[in-house]
């Protein structure tokens, strides 16, 4: 029953889709049951059409709406640049009027009705990623209203002569419901906003709550919520968790991140592909060779029925609905693997590819540098081994704003889940005073007196320990910030210390830690690359790629490590900005070489802009290089790379596939309506199913085979 109830529902959606169609279909019983019925006898004879029956004027009747209406639409396709094409079913549906085939005139009405019903099935489906989008719009947003913070309380923000701050105005009405419903774009800056369980974060702002859970795969496709805490950066577009969150608006709604996405899908979806173009002026001759075919069998013939015949049969639905479905479902796939087109052009350029540039840290790297191994100083007398260390620096560095800081305390994060697995495996052997020092057997460290010294480190209490880790000269140095100096033990000097410990690689840079005033060890960092890098750049070689290169400001020695760690052809190094320009404008204008550059950072702005295709990679938020860029990677994947080109060029294909398939059967059709092989009625029907093939063929786009 439930399946019965589905089916009538989906026809009850296509008739509101296109009204006409039941009205067509009903059409057919008057014309099967009172066709010849004349009551006024031979009084409404006209000449051509003779002296029709009640059920033939019902389809005269709706021949002349359904042509008023399609010429109505052609003069707007005029008015709009494109072609009106049209002109063939116009001609078609009054030429089997003219010569008395009223069931072939109901049949294409049928068509042309059904056509539009397939069409906008065909759109819809094509456009269902990119539709999901739409619709998870915010719409609406939770104004705080309460005394101190809401907008009607802006007036009070002076002092009163008692030094407290005025809330007094505040009603008690005001302050029971607490915030105020108001549609997203009434949102101001400065707004306090709540947002509910399960409701979409509706302006960019800044995180008042202590911490929220976020669903972001609306805005990058990242699969795991992300937690966030206070002061972070709360992107419109996320899905609050199972808490309500408080947060102060720090962008418009006409600014923030989701309506940026949904101008992207928009511009995306009002373009129109250059093949797409080409496959509309190409409608204008196959409309002329359909009209020569019919006139020439009309006149060797000599029945004006033939005339009729192949025109049925001539039907420009495969250049007309079939290439532009095919390529709004590859824009649907992009979206769907998190890849947002400002053009379809993009599109189609995306499959020509056979250059590509990236940019070095963050693109082919991760974004910060990380921990590749800790040295212990040899000759340092201590019991802490290498997690002990890292859990210490990374407990200091998860306070700090330096590059290096976020690496260590990842480490440090993972240093301590390894110290707390052994600490319940029952390795609790650790001699006093430690034992009974604070944060021993604790689930995190006890950190205390935190305090960082710009450009040389930061330093703080661990446990009970003073950790300090920075510059080998802050790590080394004592409470005075001097270099200890004991002629007692060789090899005190910086240089010295330097030398005990070793050379660092070319790509490397370290980190010094110093435990209760003695320097212990060394944190070794690098810019590692992504753990898919090396996997996406094959990918692409495979696809025909023919040169991946490397555009960096980095040293050229740090940029070879990489470069063969991943599967790079060419390193330019050493670069401005203005260079990375100048390089890929170079090959940009090389004979048919079609170059794309990959980058996630500011700087990375121009370059992304003179490529034919630049593609910004981000995890969803707004920089310069998403702005400039033609692409938009929204979940910070290098695999997405690759995939983008391999469902371009499906989609191309799969489009060439389904228009040739179209036309190619819509000509065997005319020819042989020509020759008298297929009744018109006949042809009325093979035409709609020929329509049928080609726009499902096109909709074959959407299915992941990549």
């Amino acid at each position: 029953m439930s399946r019965l109830i589905r089916f009538f529902t989906k026809i009850l959606d296509i008739c509101k889709l296109v009204p006409m169609l039941p009205v067509v279909v009903i059409a057919a019983i008057p014309l099967a049951l009172l066709g010849d019925w004349r009551p006024w006898g031979n009084a409404m004879a006209i000449p051509v059409l003779g002296n029709p029956g009640f059920g033939q004027w019902l389809v005269i009747a709706l021949v002349l709406v359904i042509v008023i209406d399609t010429v109505r639409g052609m003069i707007d396709d005029l008015r709009h640049g494109q072609v009106g094409v049209d002109v063939l079913a116009v001609v078609a549906i009054l030429s089997t009027v003219a010569v008395a085939e009223y069931w072939a005139s109901w049949a294409v009405t049928l068509m042309i009705t059904s056509g539009e019903a397939i069409e906008e099935y065909a759109q819809a489906k094509a456009e269902r990623s990119l539709t999901a989008l739409m619709e998870a719009a915010p719409q609406t947003a939770h104004v705080v209203n309460l005394p101190g913070v809401g907008r009607g309380f802006a007036a009070d923000k002076g002092d009163s002569s008692d030094g407290f701050r005025r809330v007094g105005s505040a009603s008690a009405a005001a302050a029971a419901h607490r915030f105020d419903t108001v549609p997203v774009e009434q949102v101001q800056l400065g707004d306090v906003l709540m947002v509910l369980p399960g409701e979409t974060v509706p302006v960019d702002g800044e995180l008042l709550s202590g911490t929220a859970t976020l669903d972001l795969s609306n805005i990058n496709g990242e699969p795991v919520p992300r937690e966030v805490f206070a002061g972070a950066r709360v992107m419109s577009g996320a899905v609050n968790g199972s808490t309500a969150l408080t947060m102060r608006a720090t962008q418009v709604a006409a600014d923030s991140q989701y309506q940026r996405i949904l101008e992207l899908v928009a511009s995306a979806q009002e373009s129109r592909p250059a093949v797409v173009k080409t496959a509309d002026r190409l409608a204008v001759p196959f409309t002329v060779l359909s009209l020569v075919i019919a006139g020439v069998a009309w006149a060797v013939s000599g029945v004006p029925t033939r005339f009729a015949q192949v025109l049925v049969l001539a039907t420009p639905c495969p250049l007309l609905i079939a290439a532009p479905v095919a390529y709004i479902a590859g824009t649907g796939r992009l979206a769907a693997a998190g890849v947002l087109i400002k053009a379809q052009d993009v599109l189609e350029n995306l499959g020509r590819v056979t250059q590509v540039f990236f940019d070095k840290t963050g693109t082919l790297t991760v974004k910060q540098p990380q921990v590749v191994r800790v040295e212990m100083l040899p000759g340092a007398a201590t019991r802490l081994n290498e997690d002990h260390v890292l859990m210490m620096a990374g407990a200091v560095e998860s306070y700090s704003v330096h590059i290096l800081s976020k690496g260590i305390a990842k480490a440090g994060a993972e240093a301590l889940a390894r110290l707390r697995q052994r600490f319940e495996d029952g390795q609790r052997l650790c001699p006093e005073p430690e034992a009974s020092w604070p944060g021993h057997g604790r689930e995190y460290p006890v950190v205390k007196n935190i305090n960082e010294d710009a450009g040389k480190g930061v330093s703080g209490e661990v446990n009970g320990h003073a950790v300090r880790v920075g510059r080998l000269s802050f790590a080394a140095a004592g409470e005075d910030g001097f270099l200890a100096v004991d002629r007692t033990v060789p090899s005190r000097s910086e240089d010295d210390l330097r030398t005990r410990f070793g050379l660092l690689q070319p790509d490397e840079m370290a980190s010094y830690v110093s435990v209760d005033g003695q320097l212990i060890a060394r944190i070794v960092l690098r810019d590692v690359p992504r753990a898919n890098a090396k996997t996406a750049l094959a990918k692409l070689h495979e696809l025909g790629v023919t040169e991946l290169a490397m555009l960096t400001g980095d040293k050229r020695a740090s940029a070879n490590i990489i470069a063969s760690e991943v599967g790079i052809d060419e390193v330019h190094a050493e670069l401005f900005p203005e260079d990375k320009v100048a390089a890929v404008r170079a090959a940009t204008g090389a004979g048919k070489t079609v170059t794309m550059m990959v980058g996630d950072g500011v700087n990375d702005a121009p370059v992304l802009a003179v490529a034919d295709i630049g593609v910004a990679m981000t995890d969803g938020t707004s920089t310069a290089a998403s702005e400039s860029a033609q692409v938009v990677i929204m979940n910070d994947n290098i695999a997405a790379v690759p995939r983008a080109i391999a469902i371009a060029r499906r989609t191309k294909r799969v489009m060439l596939q389904a228009v040739l398939a179209g036309l190619v059967l819509a000509a065997i059709g005319m020819i042989a309506a020509a020759f008298n092989l297929i009744p018109v009625v006949v042809g009325a029907f093979l035409q709609e199913a020929i329509d049928v093939v080609s726009i499902l063929w096109a909709l074959t786009a959407l299915i992941d085979r990549d």
